[in-house]
């Protein structure tokens, strides 16, 4: 059974998050962010944090207005997408993820290394094809059989 995709993206500042998921609606979700290291880039130096907190609640267009606004350089991020109305919590596993409300789980780890779990096969398809229109190097599903991830954590 496919869980979602990975790849690996570049190692550079740009608008990094507003490309991998753009064939998701992100204002259609509410976010969880944890865990994460990111920077907007002013004048080709690293500015102030991206998001400012351990655990931060994001409604969906603030979310989409944050990673179109101004580029960003993401190290570390761990982004959980919760339909509308339901509330975000975290996750530690796949097994979690399963079991929760949550529809999307987006983890960036050193930079480039980018993993997705998600319950909509088609979706998996569509970003895993938007993934390989992007030039991403090593694009592949991650299934129930290769799946070596034993947590959530980008750390």
């Amino acid at each position: 059974m496919i869980r979602g995709i990975t790849f690996e993206v570049p190692n550079k500042w740009g608008y990094i998050l507003r490309d991998i998921l753009a064939p998701i609606d992100v204002s259609a979700f509410n976010w969880l962010v944890k865990n994460e290291e990111a920077y907007y880039v002013v004048g080709g130096e690293l500015g102030e944090p991206l998001f400012n907190h351990k655990i931060l609640h994001l409604g969906g267009q603030l979310l989409q207005k944050k990673i179109e606004e101004q580029m960003s350089y993401v190290i570390f991020a761990a982004l959980k997408a919760y339909p509308k109305g339901s509330i975000p919590k975290e996750l530690e596993t796949y097994n979690d993820f399963k079991e929760s409300d949550c529809e999307l789980v987006l983890l960036i780890a050193d930079g480039t290394f980018v993993t997705v779990y998600c319950k909509d096969n088609v979706l998996s398809e569509t970003l895993f094809n938007h993934a390989k229109r992007k030039g991403y190097m090593d694009v592949a599903y991650t299934t129930d059989e290769n799946d070596e991830r034993t947590g959530f954590s980008v750390w």
